[in-house]
C-alpha cells in the first residue's frame, strides 16, 4: 500500500495511459474528514447514506468506487459506481490506482486515490462505502479516517432484506450471508470501528448516524 499524503491533493495526470495515477504539486489546505462506512449487504447503509446526503447536500461528497458488477435498475455509471470490465479493473489495481480493492462473489470493487482527492479538494467530507476487506486495507494505510459500521438487527432480518431485493440468485444470497457473519465478527473486535449503528429502525438508525457524523464535520 503506497503512503497517502495529507489531503486534499492537487493532482496532475502522470500518463495518458493511466489517468488515475497522479502526483502532488501543492501543499494541501485544511481538510475535511474521510468517513468509511461499511456493513453487510442488506444492512441498509446505502439507504442511510442517501438520506444523509439529501439532508446535508453541501457537507459530503461520495467517493465513487469502481466495480466489475453490472448496474442494478436505476443505477447510472459515474453516479453510484464506475462500472468497468475485469480486465480494466485489474490494470488499475496493478498500477496502484486504488487505496483499497477487493473481490466478493466474483465481482471486484475498488476505491481510487483520485476519487477521494477530488471530494476533499471540493471542501467536502469524503464518504467511502466499502466492504470489510477494504476497511482493513484503509486501516493499514496512512489515510486518516473514521470508521462506521452499520449493523442489521439480526442475520434473519438481513436474509429477509436480501431476498426481498429479487436481484440475487440463491447462491449469491448464501455467499452474502456467509460474508455477513464474517463482517459481524470483525465488527465485534476492539478498535475495528469508531462507531456502530444498529439499523433495526431506519429513523432511529439515521438519527444515531447523523449525530455522530456531524460532530466530525463541524
Amino acid at each position: 500500500m503506497r503512503p497517502f499524503a495529507p489531503l486534499p491533493l492537487r493532482l496532475l495526470r502522470s500518463s495518458p495511459r493511466n489517468p488515475i495515477i497522479r502526483h502532488i504539486t501543492s501543499a494541501p489546505p485544511p481538510q475535511k474528514p474521510v468517513i468509511v462506512i461499511s456493513g453487510p449487504s442488506g444492512s441498509g447503509k446505502s439507504t442511510l447514506l442517501s438520506r444523509l446526503f439529501r439532508t446535508h447536500p453541501q457537507a459530503f461528497g461520495f467517493s465513487i468506487s469502481h466495480t466489475t458488477r453490472g448496474p442494478r435498475p436505476g443505477e447510472t455509471n459515474g453516479r453510484e459506481y464506475h462500472f468497468t470490465t475485469p480486465a480494466a479493473f485489474g490494470e488499475l489495481a496493478e498500477t496502484g490506482a486504488f487505496i483499497e480493492h477487493a473481490t466478493f462473489a466474483g465481482k471486484s470493487y475498488g476505491t481510487s486515490y483520485e476519487a477521494v482527492s477530488e471530494v476533499l479538494e471540493a471542501g467536502r467530507a469524503c464518504v467511502l462505502d466499502i466492504e470489510m476487506e477494504g476497511v482493513k486495507q484503509v486501516k493499514s494505510s496512512t489515510l486518516p479516517a473514521k470508521f462506521v459500521f452499520v449493523k442489521p438487527p439480526s442475520v434473519e432480518e438481513l436474509e429477509k432484506r436480501l431476498r426481498a431485493r429479487g436481484t440475487e440468485t440463491e447462491d449469491a444470497v448464501r455467499k452474502r450471508l456467509d460474508a455477513a457473519l464474517t463482517e459481524l465478527a470483525f465488527a465485534e473486535q476492539a478498535g475495528a470501528h469508531d462507531k456502530i449503528v444498529i439499523n433495526d429502525d431506519v429513523d432511529r438508525a439515521y438519527a444515531d448516524l447523523e449525530e455522530y457524523i456531524m460532530t466530525l464535520v463541524k
